[in-house]
């Protein structure tokens, strides 16, 4: 199979092990990776800029099918000589009495924000990771976001009982390239080249000089009829 397919990602999402799935499978087709944030991740698919899109649930999703593939560890990030340092885990609970910064692209959806409110809202995690290892404030993210903005001087710990995001696949309702967009579902759902809906494999026909006929089939032989007597004139 012949084109191309182009993957929008958000970060955090590491779209890399589906990438070598992909090109092993289809090694005609090419597959272009394109880092968007999660703001733009559903304008970029509806726009026809890319096929499609791991984003984060929720989110924008007008117009779009969304596939579920995994939900996130929430986390809350501190400095390492913060008191909450010998934390295994901790609540919003403990949030309480400490300032909660909330950048613009926070992918989690909270009903009521904990902790103290911040003066103003970092415009992005990264800035708000700057001001965690400041020592002001403490920041609440998905997992793999703490991943990348990883610094030695901040650590973090899983948040009991935080909101969570879903890493999904998004793609248009009105798909205009289904059987690439299929295969890509496949691929991120683990199916194998033999699963039901994925590419099928091609069958080897045995070369004609192999093929036998088997013998043919033995007629079976009717009763000779018995000739009738003749009558008497």
């Amino acid at each position: 199979m012949t084109g191309s397919f182009t993957l929008a990602f958000v970060p955090g999402v590491t779209p890399g092990k589906w990438a070598r799935v992909w090109q092993e499978r289809l090694p005609e087709t090419e597959l272009t990776l394109v880092q968007v944030t999660n703001a733009d991740a559903g304008p970029k698919v509806r726009a026809g800029e890319a096929d499609a899109a791991l984003l984060r649930l929720p989110g924008d999703r007008e117009d779009l099918h969304a596939i579920p593939l995994y939900t996130e560890v929430t986390v809350v990030v501190f400095p390492k000589d913060h008191e909450f340092a010998a934390a295994d885990e901790l609540s919003l609970e403990d949030l309480k009495p400490h300032v909660l910064w909330q950048p613009l692209d926070d992918p989690l959806d909270w009903d009521a924000m904990p902790g103290q409110p911040p003066v103003e809202r970092p415009q992005t995690t990264a800035d708000a990771i700057e001001l965690v290892a400041a020592g002001v404030g403490l920041l609440v993210v998905p997992q793999s976001l703490a991943r990348l903005h990883h610094r030695k001087d901040l650590k973090y710990v899983p948040l009991s009982d935080a909101p969570q995001s879903r890493v999904a696949l998004a793609f248009p309702i009105r798909d205009e390239n289904p059987e690439l967009v299929e295969h890509m579902i496949g691929i991120v759902r683990g199916r194998t080249v033999n699963s039901t809906r994925g590419p099928e494999p091609v069958k080897k026909q045995a070369p004609k000089q192999q093929q036998r006929r088997g013998p043919a089939p033995q007629q079976k032989k009717q009763p000779a009829k018995r000739a009738k007597p003749r009558r008497g004139r």
